[in-house]
């Protein structure tokens, strides 16, 4: 039986300014930007978006929209406008069916009227009256449903979406928004997850609910400067990781996270602010005890005073590494069996291939993969120079592996892999790089859920070690092919590119957290990224 699209989706709205009088920015679709309309988005790809002017209500095109709901993906076409406190707005829009198996649903400020699926052929008017609350912003647009009848693609036209102005008219004076996304990892049970973004007078600008189990969104954001507050909720009470499924959030306004996490109970809160210019321009602000030598620094001066409070750490022994993942590298956050969390081999969405029991199952030999577990420089010591502490034996890039997937990694560079060669049990992989990814060697990428921790362990290697990684460009092919020789970027334009992305994709979930509270038990220095992710963005930009 089909399902009926409900409010699964992310109620995004991206434009490039906000109108005065509920005025709707290129209402008429004659404005376009390749197959986008101007000042309109789309969400996920549940629809297609084309210029179309041959069926025309008014002037010289409209949207001819295919709409394709088999994957239940969001089907919005949407903008933000703003209204005033007791005004009245007439909202209107024209709509064309072509087969009947389709009806629009008119949204201002929420979801209202639908069109009438068995008029085809020609245009029809939908409408609504609203009368404005409060002072806000509010989104407007419309989504798309599937009714009896539909067999999995229909043209709709849509033409003329009133009170409307054309691109590029007065818009008042309203400044440009700052863009931004929202990322979303469900646990096993998407659908008691819920969001907001709401303005400082408490309007709901942004939200999303009844999500898919263990299912990726990513949904863009735009913000005019303002405070604004997102709350995630989780109507079970025990948030989305890590009891049933390794679930995070983030997100991210002009590069930086803003809010990000996953393990919290019912409800979560984070309060932020929108500029006018660069949201980093004047750093971080209110850091904890440890890092407030570096507070208000940007770039790569706070690189250096980040460099001065981890510098120094304890050395400990190669042997301490075994007994650190004894107590520190368990899985308590997938299967919660307590085994040792490889990641190369742990599968977050189902069982894993094989378990190791912590301290029986260390390396030793291996006779292929699922043999035993041994220690992976995930930043290779003989980019470094070898058994060189205190690098060798800093637990913040150390992690535990299948010691068989590990020798396949050798000291290839991480990156994005287009042919593998190789593919572990949980998908990780080895093979020549991906043609987008500049640079044309082999390379070994990991899963998706454990990119961003190791991105974030790399841009640690870069500020623990500024004053030396400058020199180790030449110690093999690999490290060539990813240091710049510098001490401040560090890393070849290719991999600063993919590490940030990395970051930004997989934000730091709570297995990161708790590795991080006990890197700093086991030698006295924490990873800086893993507690203040916007650190990437200050120092290396968006």
């Amino acid at each position: 039986m089909r399902k009926t699209l409900t409010l699964c989706s992310l109620f995004t709205a991206l434009t490039t300014s906000y109108a005065v009088n509920a005025n709707v920015v290129n209402g008429e679709f004659e404005n376009w930007t390749s197959s986008t309309p101007d000042n309109w988005t789309t969400i996920d790809s549940g629809i297609n978006l084309a210029e179309s002017t041959s069926v025309v209500f008014s002037g010289n095109s409209s949207a001819a929209v295919t709409v394709n709901t088999g994957s239940q993906a969001s089907t919005d076409l949407r903008q933000t406008i703003s209204v005033v406190a007791g005004e009245t707005y007439d909202f209107s829009a024209q709509v064309y069916h072509t087969e009947g198996g389709m009806r629009a649903r008119l949204f201002v400020d929420g979801f209202r009227v639908y069109s009438d699926p068995s008029i085809t052929g020609e245009w029809q008017q939908i409408t609504y009256s609203y009368t404005a609350s409060q002072t806000s912003s509010i989104a407007v647009g419309l989504r798309f449903y599937d009714v009896s009848g539909f067999d999995g693609s229909e043209l709709v036209y849509v033409d003329d979406f009133e009170p409307n102005t054309g691109a590029g008219a007065d818009t008042g004076g309203a400044g440009t928004c700052s863009s931004g996304s929202f990322d979303l990892l469900t646990d096993r049970y998407g659908n008691e997850t819920s969001w907001t973004i709401t303005n400082s007078q408490g309007a709901v600008l942004f939200s999303g609910s009844d999500y898919e189990n263990f299912t990726s969104y990513s949904e863009d954001i735009c913000l005019n400067e303002g405070d604004y507050t997102f709350t995630i909720n989780d109507s079970f009470g025990d948030g989305i990781c890590c009891s049933f499924g390794s679930g995070s959030y983030s997100l991210t306004v002009s590069g930086d996270i803003v809010a990000s996490g996953g393990s919290f109970a019912s409800t979560e809160s984070t309060d932020f602010s929108v500029g006018g210019g660069n949201n980093n321009s004047g750093g971080t602000s209110n850091l904890s005890d440890y890092y407030t030598s570096a507070e208000g620094l940007t770039g790569y001066a706070l690189k250096t005073a980040l460099y001065n409070i981890i510098n120094g750490h304890t050395t400990r022994s190669y042997g301490d590494l075994w007994t650190f993942y004894l107590s520190s590298e368990r899985d308590v956050y997938y299967e919660n069996d307590g085994s040792i969390l490889d990641i190369y081999s742990e599968s977050p969405n189902g069982s894993d291939s094989y378990t190791y029991a912590a301290g029986s199952d260390q390396c030793g030999n291996f006779s292929g993969e699922g043999s035993c577990y041994n220690r992976e420089h995930s930043f290779p010591r003989s980019w470094f120079g070898g058994d060189v502490d205190p690098m060798n034996t800093d637990v913040h890039h150390v992690f535990a592996t299948d010691g068989f997937v590990n020798s396949q990694r050798s000291s290839f560079p991480y990156g994005e892999v287009g042919s593998a060669t190789f593919t572990s049990s949980n998908g990780s992989k080895l093979g020549s790089a991906t043609s987008s990814l500049g640079y044309n060697g082999t390379v070994f990428e990991p899963i998706d859920e454990f990119k961003g921790d190791l991105a974030r362990a790399y841009f640690y290697m870069a500020t623990r070690y500024e004053n030396d990684i400058d020199g180790w460009e030449n110690n093999s092919t690999s490290a060539d092919a990813v240091l710049d020789g510098s001490s401040d970027q560090v890393f070849e334009d290719w991999v600063l590119d993919m590490l940030k992305e990395w970051h930004a994709q997989d934000p730091v979930s709570q297995k990161e957290l708790d590795r991080n509270d006990a890197g700093f038990s086991h030698q006295g220095n924490r990873n800086p990224f893993v507690d203040y992710p916007d650190f990437v963005t200050e120092i290396w930009g968006n």
